[in-house]
This record gives structure tokens, C-alpha cells and sequence, in this order.
């Protein structure tokens, strides 16, 4: 049920929820910017979550979608391997947990930011600090301890089996446990995701590419803030 069906379940209600959010109210597809509420905080725990959270992306699509004879094939032992992981991977999930803390914080004292919240806002930041929190303390412990657990040889075989409809649970069986509660809280956030402004994601504003610029003029009719020659001769006629 878990490793089986579970995925599925949760993979097919996040894109119908996601899509009936799109068809019935898409108004409410934003990122919800509070930048004119504050920016100070806003600058920073963006600008680190961001940075990290693509990080961590990144390092998930490697581990977790590349077969291990790949990287035997180009030649990467398994300890430079874990080594890259451990050092490149840990640092990403730092820096996007500390900007994920400063968000929260911001969102906590900045009071008009507070007032303009909603609970999907706090669910958001929540789960993403929950998640991220779990995968820390999963990749640490395994790096700690020495286990000699290799997720390329059952989480990445079991996701690719997922994304081409030929599941095998069996392959968690041996997963130690905080992979399993990091990979089964990751469902409940795409279970959120859909109710979230973190559906901007899903948004490229490609349309800004070939828009016409905007142009900002005064009341005098002038373009703000530099007013061309002919403009002011025109103006002194």
C-alpha cells in the first residue's frame, strides 16, 4: 500500500487538484508577493531558499534517477560518489532550511506580514521545513553511522520502477526508517501543494520575453523620469 499504490494515489489527486485549481479559479495561481510589505527579510530568505531548494533538486535528480551503472560506466566509485553527495548535497539542505527559517520568522514579526497570511502560507513553509528537516537528518545519519546504505540500489531502482508503471514495494524493505518518513512526509506535501501558492512553481512567465516595455508617464504626459528632446520642444510650443 505504501510503496505500491500510496505514490500513484497521491501523484494522480496533486495533478486533478492541481488542474481543477487552474480551470475554476486562476486568479489564485500566484506566488502571493509581500515584497511591498517588507523586503529586508524577504531578500534574504528567498534569495537562500531559492538557491538551495534548486540545489537539492538537482542532487534528488542525480541520485535518485540516475542508475548506479551510469555512474559506473564513467567511471565515479561509490565513495567519491558519497562523498559528493554528503558535502554538496548537505550544504544545499542547510542553506535552503536557514532560508526557510528566515521566511518564517519574517512572516511571524512582520506584522502587516502576519495580518496578510493565510493558512495555506503556514502550511506551505511548514512542510517544506518538515521535509527538508527529515532529509537532513537522514543523509547525516547514514553518513554518521556508516551504515553502508546505498539509496541507488533501492530508492532509486523503486522510483524509476514507479515512473514506468512497473512498481517493486519490495525494494523499500530494507530503506531504514527516516528515508521512509522523509519520502512519506514528501507525499503529504504534494498533497498540499494544489492548495498552496507554491503552485507557481508549475508558472513560467515567458510572456515577459516579447512584451511590449511599460512606460510610466507623469501627469504632465512627460515619460518618467527622462523627458526626450523632441518631447520638451513639443512641450515649449
Amino acid at each position: 500500500m505504501l510503496w505500491g499504490a500510496l505514490p500513484y494515489m497521491v501523484i494522480v489527486f496533486c495533478i486533478t487538484a492541481t488542474i481543477w485549481r487552474y480551470v475554476t479559479n486562476p486568479f489564485s495561481w500566484t506566488s502571493k508577493s509581500s515584497e511591498m510589505l517588507e523586503k529586508r527579510l524577504l531578500r534574504w530568505g528567498s534569495l537562500l531558499f531559492h538557491i538551495g531548494i534548486f540545489a537539492v533538486i538537482c542532487g534528488h535528480i542525480a541520485g535518485l534517477l540516475v542508475p548506479i551503472e551510469f555512474y559506473h560506466w564513467i567511471g565515479l566509485s561509490d565513495e567519491a560518489y558519497h562523498m559528493g553527495a554528503v558535502f554538496g548535497g548537505l550544504p544545499a539542505g542547510i542553506i535552503a532550511f536557514a532560508g526557510l527559517v528566515i521566511l518564517l520568522v519574517r512572516r511571524y514579526t512582520a506584522r502587516r506580514v502576519r495580518a496578510t497570511s493565510s493558512v495555506g502560507d503556514w502550511l506551505a513553509l511548514a512542510m517544506l521545513i518538515i521535509v527538508i528537516v527529515t532529509g537532513i537528518l537522514a543523509t547525516s545519519a547514514n553518513a554518521v553511522n556508516h551504515s553502508g546504505f546505498d539509496y541507488r540500489t533501492t530508492i532509486n531502482p523503486w522510483l524509476r520502477g514507479l515512473l514506468v508503471f512497473q512498481p517493486d514495494p519490495a525494494l523499500m524493505q530494507t530503506v531504514p526508517m527516516n528515508f521512509k518518513v522523509h519520502i512519506l512526509l514528501t507525499f503529504v506535501l504534494y498533497c498540499v501543494f494544489p492548495f498552496t501558492r507554491l503552485v507557481h512553481m508549475l508558472s513560467m512567465p515567458l510572456g515577459y520575453l516579447r512584451r511590449s516595455y511599460v512606460l510610466y508617464r507623469r501627469r504632465d504626459g512627460a515619460i518618467y523620469p527622462n523627458q526626450n528632446q523632441e518631447q520638451q520642444k513639443e512641450r515649449a510650443m
